[in-house]
């Protein structure tokens, strides 16, 4: 039982990073209803350019560490703002009103673009943060022996604030209400005097910002993050989306954080090798089981 409850635990932990990044996804998806392949190597890019930022600071600008994980996480921010803005600008404004497929390629490009230019800044080497905030925290009591590291726990509470936050702002403020209705019917949303491209610019500068904020969380954890990573990540991310019909942010959080427990409890009681396997299998199944969903009003 023991087992259970730490695999049980560390799965939440897992379980949070695809929430975030799941709930980053969806706050465009459910606007445009196009598939991007970019976000997973959004995510490893803002891993590991948040990376190459502490080191820069520490070695070059001199700070201290504290200091030189702030300013790589100030670093990480603005080049994922400067990514949005040029994603909105060159990419989804263009092909607003092109065939699906249109996107489907060109977020595939913007990826692979990523790829090398972050092997090229890297110099095809592999850079590691040293372990941070790793004093185990008992969870549990000390008769069920469950812990987790501190850096765990500040990242659980930090994500689920900010999740919290973000649905606060789609429930109860006008801008929220914008959103809701460009995603329930952008044309109606458009008669009604609403500026769909800016409603969707502004979704993606805060996606941008949430897989940012899910990049330096998984850096700091794992201490280097990997452009395999993030496809493995965001190939379940858009599973996820697709098997539920999440169009609601929140939900296809859930959505991803219970894929995250069952991907921790697979490593836990059978082949680590497989794991990724199995997940995928057991979303492939459920989408070719499942009844269509209903239109998810937002």
């Amino acid at each position: 039982m023991s087992y259970f409850l730490q695999l049980l635990a560390s799965g939440l932990h897992v379980g949070a990073l695809f929430a975030l990044l799941a709930y980053a996804y969806v706050l465009v998806h459910g606007l445009t209803g196009r598939t991007d392949l970019s976000y997973g190597a959004v995510f490893a890019f803002s891993g590991q350019s948040f990376i190459l930022a502490t080191g820069f600071g520490w070695s070059v600008l001199w700070l201290t560490l504290p200091a030189a994980l702030g300013f790589a996480a100030l670093a990480t921010l603005a080049a994922c703002g400067v990514m949005a803005f040029a994603v909105a600008r060159y990419i989804y404004r263009p092909l607003a009103g092109a065939p699906r497929t249109s996107m489907l390629v060109a977020s595939l490009g913007f990826a692979l673009f990523l790829v090398e230019l972050s092997r090229l800044s890297a110099e095809s080497r592999d850079y590691w943060l040293p372990p941070i905030l790793s004093s185990p925290v008992h969870i549990a009591g000390q008769a069920w022996s469950v812990t987790l590291t501190q850096l765990q726990v500040i990242e659980i509470i930090a994500v689920t604030i900010v999740i919290g936050l973000c649905q606060l702002v789609l429930e109860k403020t006008a801008a929220g209400r914008i959103w809701r209705s460009v995603s329930d019917d952008p044309l109606a949303a458009a008669f009604c005097g609403i500026d769909c491209t800016f409603v969707r610019t502004a979704s993606l500068f805060a996606s941008y910002a949430l897989v940012a904020l899910t990049g330096f969380l998984a850096a700091l954890y794992y201490g280097s993050i990997n452009f395999s990573t993030g496809l493995i990540f965001s190939l379940k991310i858009l599973f996820v989306t697709v098997v539920g019909g999440f169009r609601s942010p929140l939900h296809a959080a859930l959505g991803a954080m219970a894929v995250g427990v069952i991907d921790v409890l697979w490593k836990g009681y059978f082949s680590l090798l497989w794991s990724d396997a199995a997940v995928f299998i057991l979303l492939v199944f459920l989408l070719v089981v499942r009844k269509p969903p209903e239109p998810e009003r937002i």
